[in-house]
């Protein structure tokens, strides 16, 4: 892989319903205001416009504790991220199980919604 830095992030009391409204508010305070024409907003405007503008959406996506749902958890961002789903907790997860995570996302085809 050509990869030289990794992003781990982590969200404390984050919503991603309530982030998704902040940024159509900031977008549309800016249409207001003359500063943004409405052919402006694109998918790239948004995704700036959002808590994680400054970052790639998430590649792998890790839910822990047998959950299958995405929780409010961003929502726009996990569009085209793998996700993985373990039955341990957070704090019950060894090495091994991190190993087999990075295995099942290196052996998946990545369509990017084509």
């Amino acid at each position: 892989t050509g990869y030289q830095r990794r992003v781990h992030g982590v969200c404390l009391s984050y919503g991603s319903r309530g982030e998704l409204v902040n940024a159509c508010q900031s977008i549309a305070r800016s249409v207001a205001a003359g500063q943004l024409a409405l052919e402006e907003i694109t998918e790239s405007l948004i995704s700036s416009r959002l808590l994680t503008g400054a970052h790639a959406d998430p590649d792998l996506v890790l839910r822990t504790s047998g959950e299958h749902r995405l929780s409010n958890f961003l929502l726009y961002q996990l569009a085209y991220a793998e996700m993985v789903f373990l039955p341990k907790h957070w704090p019950e997860l060894e090495q091994q199980d991190l190993y087999g995570v990075l295995d099942s996302y290196a052996n998946r085809h990545r369509r990017f919604g084509k």
